[in-house]
């Protein structure tokens, strides 16, 4: 057994039979290698269900969002992703940290399941490290209680916006080329909004039907102003963890969008990340009289 995946039975056993938690939010082993789902626990034993490996991608945080889990003291075992988008929700004050019990692990950079499956490897040492984890910048948490293992070293300093800057260099009329060509491709399942922990609207817009503000017809127009809509809306709360675009069964390139408006703010107002500081707040959240105007 992992040492890691140790740690983290013994602690949700110790907090379930101290009463000191409600629930623990982790991952189990699915029916696949490749499988490791998240897993709700309240009860000591079945803490033996938990599981650290390298399929344990899930961000976990989107589930603080369960009415049943705002209405209980929980146990959370985060990544350097996860724990962005707690303090996301945090800010947002969709959580309340009392009723959060944080429970760090250094994330080494995981693999995908979706990647496993589509390359019909025979084990888990065969598949490529996913490619959020690839460009993720804060593997180790930034928010915790307490941490399981030692942190893990920082990755190189990459350019994030590389793939932005490139699509800023064509004409306008090969960006709405561009932009089409994936819209077409988009079903609109909403899964790219289902999964995002940033998206944390109790009744979302796009699910009205009085106003009406999305057709139901899946087409290229519709599915352009749905885009539009998501990544405004997360536009200073996108903490990068990709699932996102991991979830994605068209393989739409929707970190591309999420950078693009990330590296407008940037600009605009300065470095930030989001979910990095919980005592940060996001700069179109507030206002300063040195803000930029020129647009207006």
């Amino acid at each position: 057994m992992d040492e890691i995946t140790r740690l983290m039975r013994t602690k949700a056993k110790e907090l379930l039979e101290k009463g000191e938690v409600d629930r623990v939010l982790g991952w189990e082993k699915g029916m696949f290698f490749y499988s490791t789902p998240p897993v709700f626990i309240d009860k000591p034993e079945d803490a033996e269900k938990l599981v650290w490996d390298d399929f344990a991608i899930n961000n976990l945080a989107i589930y603080l969002l369960d009415k049943r889990n705002q209405e209980s003291k929980v146990a959370l075992f985060v990544k350097g992703c996860d724990s962005r988008a707690v303090v996301r929700l945090l800010q947002d004050n969709q959580v309340k940290r009392e009723n959060l019990y944080l429970i760090g692990i250094p994330c080494p950079g995981l693999k995908d399941p979706k990647t496993a499956v589509r390359g019909y490897y025979k084990d888990a040492g065969q598949v490529p490290k996913a490619k959020k984890c690839e460009e993720c910048q804060h593997p180790n948490p930034v928010l915790y209680d307490e941490l399981l293992g030692s942190p893990v070293e920082q990755p190189p300093k990459k350019d994030k916006f590389a793939e932005v800057s490139e699509l800023e260099k064509k004409s306008a009329d090969e960006k709405y080329l561009y932009w089409q060509a994936q819209s077409d491709k988009c079903i609109r399942c909403f899964a790219c909004r289902n999964i995002c922990p940033a998206c944390s609207c109790k009744d979302c817009l796009l699910d009205c039907s009085k106003p009406r503000w999305l057709d139901k017809e899946v087409d290229v127009a519709q599915n352009q102003f749905f885009h539009m809509i998501r990544v405004w809306h997360v536009a200073d709360r996108c903490i990068e963890c990709g699932e996102c675009e991991r979830v994605c069964p068209a393989g739409l390139p929707l970190m591309q969008l999420n950078r693009k408006l990330i590296k407008d703010i940037n600009e605009l107002f300065g470095p930030y990340e989001a979910g990095m500081d919980l005592e940060q707040r996001p700069p179109l959240t507030e206002y300063k009289t040195g803000d930029p105007e020129e647009f207006m």
